[in-house]
Order: C-alpha cells, then structure tokens, then sequence
C-alpha cells in the first residue's frame, strides 16, 4: 500500500486502515484511498491516482475556459471535508490552477451572519469566486437574506452531491445565481458533466453535457448512467483483491438511473433506491423534488416499507421548520401530493424531529427506511 493515503474522517478510520491491510494486489502508483457510497447506505473505498485527480481538474479548468472563465483567476472556496471527494478537489484544483483557496468550516457555514462578515468580499483583487455546494448547503443559505447575500458575489456555484429540486432552482434564477448543477462521483475523481450557468439561468434542467475526457451512454437493460473515463478509479478494496469498476470494455456503469437528451444528462434517481410502488417503479427523489418547498418544510424523505397490497408502501418521512405547525405542514402535503401519480403518492406520513442528511448532504436511505420499519412495528 505504499504511496497510497487514507483518506477518511475520524470515525470511519479505523474501518478504512482495516480495508487497506487486508488487500493483496496494490496497483502500481500512488494516490489516494477515499470512501464512497454514502448515498446508498453502505461504504466501500475506492483508490483513486494523484494523476486522475489532476486530471479531473485540469478537464475542469477546460470547461471553465470554454465558459470565458480563466482558472488562474478564480478564487475557489472549500466549504466540505477533506475526506469527501467534494473537498478533495478544490484542493487539487488550487494547485494546477495555481489559483487561491479559501476553506470554510461546517459549523461558519450555518452562520450567514458570520460568514458574510468574514468572507463577504470573495471577489477582491479582480478575482471571480467560485464554489461546489451540495443542495442541503445551497437550501440553508436561501432561506436567510444574510445568506443569500453571500451567494450574490459568486461567479460560479457548482451543485452537485444530491438532485436540486425545482423550487430551489426557481428561487437561484430569481435571484440570478449562476447555478452549475453538476454531476460526478468518487469513482470518476468529481465531475463528469456540468450545466452552462446561462443556460440555466434561462430555464435548462439536468446536469448539462459531459466534459471533454468523459463519455456518458445509458445501460440499455437497466437505464444506467454508464461512464468512459480515463480518470475512472482502478478499483475498489475488497477483501485480499483490489475489485475492478470497468468492463471489458472500459465503461463503469453507476448506482444512478438516467436520461440523456438535447440538453444533457438528466438523473431520475439511485437505482438501488428505487421503489416499486403498485407495479410502477419509482424514485423517491424525484417524488421528494415535486414536494419541496412548501412553507413550514425543513426536510422530506421518502422511503418504501413491505406491502402486499402495493409491493412497497411509500412512507413521507417529514421534519417541519422550528417555527412551523406541523399539522399545516402535513396537510399541504396532502394537497400537493394528490397531484402525484398514484404510484408516486406516499400512503402514509409521519414525523421525524430527528431526520437529517449526512455531513455530506446525502440521505443514508437505508438508515431511515429502517426507522420507518421501527415506527410501523412498534
């Protein structure tokens, strides 16, 4: 394993130490081991090279060129952890873009007030601000004007990590933020596709057109987003064996179901997440977009619980605001939700004062399903 370094927050360490001594067959090189999976509820850790990583960010700096956007004259800002592939490559990007690096703290981002009066001047010096946000981050600093504020002086905010739903993109376009809603992953060192902050701003949803090292195809059995990079990872560690993304062929095919049409790649959800709801497969996330942003909602998830009627019954897991009367909240949800397909309707609501994504902004799925599952037998 030498020349490769662990990357991995503190409580997961020691799981990732283990998985490293146990593999045999390390690949020549050196980079960096990093976890991936948080989305879907279980964890594995994938090896990607520092010449990947370079790569990302140098296809990354082409696409900001193809945009009129000189990289060496960005200010990046880093508001994730080290360990997560999100805060990992502004770091790298810094460096081959020889462009400055602000990084910011989990707890300094939920404090608009503070943020805007410590680094509300990101685009002195003539330099251009930019930034990747996970949708949880980008919904927390809209619905504050001090945070709002602060997203005003960016140039370029990248949202990735989770599918921004339509309310949030709505209120990005009044206030004319450019939004870049983008797509990658641990396993193709970040991004793969990303959207035209004008074409957005006009109205495009997806997460625009792949870079200029990346081919994207669909898995024509499973709808599959499937990848053709140079920079994908070598693999995975399991057990003494180091496991392989690719096929034969070079193409790793994702977790993620999706479409590819005139304006892009356009995700509908995880495939290991899907639901089957009365015969009709459905994906929570797309079902959580259509019911975001209704007054007096802080969180919903969406999760599906054995049904013999149904096959799985959907279950609206729903967090109000502080300030909130839960009893509106569920009945605007009601409402809203008998717009929805039948399949696509969840049957029962309940409250969860607790529900909240991951420090990354991702929903662990299966964590909640099984606190649905605690509340119905109980």
């Amino acid at each position: 394993m030498n020349g490769w370094t662990l990357l991995a927050s503190p409580h997961e360490r020691e799981a990732g130490e283990q998985a490293m001594a146990a593999c045999r067959n390390w690949p020549e090189g050196s980079g960096v081991v990093i976890g991936s999976g948080g989305s879907s509820g279980g964890r594995r850790w994938c090896l990607q090279s520092w010449a990947n990583l370079e790569q990302s960010a140098r296809s990354c700096g082409q696409w900001l060129e193809d945009l009129g956007i000189d990289p060496s004259g960005v200010r990046l800002v880093n508001p994730l952890p080290g360990h997560h592939m999100g805060g990992l490559m502004p770091q790298i990007r810094s460096q081959q873009w020889q462009a400055p690096l602000v990084a910011l703290t989990p707890e300094l981002l939920k404090a608009p007030g503070a943020l805007l009066e410590q680094h509300g001047n990101l685009s002195s010096g003539g330099r251009e601000a930019v930034i990747s946000l996970v949708p949880t981050q980008l919904q927390r600093l809209l619905a504050v004007p001090l945070g709002r504020r602060w997203l005003q002086q960016f140039r370029l905010l990248w949202i990735g990590g989770g599918p921004l739903n339509a309310e949030l993109a709505d209120q990005a376009r009044q206030l004319q933020l450019p939004l870049s809603p983008c797509y990658g992953s641990t396993e193709t060192a970040a991004m793969v596709c990303a959207t035209d902050p004008d074409q957005f701003l006009a109205g495009q949803g997806g997460c625009g057109e792949p870079l200029s090292d990346v081919q994207l195809q669909l898995d024509p059995a499973s709808g599959a987003v499937a990848i053709k990079t140079q920079r994908l990872s070598p693999g995975w560690l399991k057990g003494e064996q180091l496991q392989p993304l690719t096929d034969a062929n070079g193409w790793w095919r994702s977790g993620d179901a999706g479409r590819l049409g005139p304006a892009g790649l356009e995700l509908l959800g995880r495939l290991d997440g899907a639901l089957n709801s009365g015969g009709a497969t459905v994906f929570p996330e797309q079902i959580e977009a259509a019911l975001a942003g209704l007054p007096g909602l802080e969180a919903l998830l969406v999760v599906g619980l054995p049904d013999p009627e149904w096959g799985q019954r959907l279950i609206g897991l729903v967090k109000p605001s502080p300030d909130a009367n839960a009893d509106e909240v569920m009945a605007l949800l009601l409402q809203r939700s008998a717009r929805l397909p039948p399949a696509q309707r969840p049957k029962q609501w309940r409250l969860c004062q607790e529900l909240t994504a991951n420090p990354q902004g991702k929903w662990e799925r299966q964590r909640w399903q099984a606190w649905a599952q605690g509340c119905a037998e109980a």
